[in-house]
C-alpha cells in the first residue's frame, strides 16, 4: 500500500505539486476486509516514511460493525472514536469523523491524560 502512495505521490510532484502540501490516506474500508483494515490501522506510523501529511477516514466504517457485533453505522461512535485515537496516537495529521464534537471531546481527554503523564507532580 505505501509503494501504491509513493507512486500517487511522486506523480504530483512531477506535476507540480510540493510534498510539503500533500496529504495521504491510506484507504480505510473501500472493499478491505477487517484484517487489512486492522492491518493498516496498526501500521499508520509506517506512513509518516511518505514525507506527507496522514489522513484517516475510519468514522462509522463496517469494519467497525463488523468488530461490534454488526452494529448499524449510527450505533458506531464509541468505535469510530476508538479509532480516531488509535490514529493520532500514531501521529496522523488529520481524521475526518461524522461526529466532530464527540471526537474532539475524546482528543482533547486523551491529549490531557497523555500530557498529564509527562508532567512532573508537585
Amino acid at each position: 500500500m505505501a509503494s501504491e502512495l509513493e507512486e500517487r505521490v511522486a506523480a504530483a510532484e512531477k506535476a507540480g505539486i510540493p510534498r510539503s502540501k500533500i496529504l495521504v490516506d491510506p484507504g480505510i474500508g473501500f472493499g478491505k476486509s477487517v484484517a487489512h483494515n486492522l492491518e493498516l490501522i496498526n501500521g499508520l506510523a509506517l506512513f509518516h516514511g511518505l514525507g506527507c501529511g496522514i489522513v484517516v477516514g475510519a468514522s462509522r466504517k463496517r469494519m467497525i460493525g463488523a468488530l461490534a457485533g454488526e452494529a448499524p453505522a449510527d450505533q458506531r461512535l464509541p468505535g469510530s472514536l476508538a479509532l480516531a485515537l488509535k490514529a493520532v496516537d500514531q501521529g496522523v495529521q488529520l481524521v475526518r469523523v461524522h461526529d466532530v464534537a464527540e471526537t474532539v471531546q475524546a482528543l482533547k481527554v486523551w491529549r490531557g491524560l497523555r500530557d498529564a503523564a509527562l508532567t512532573p507532580r508537585n
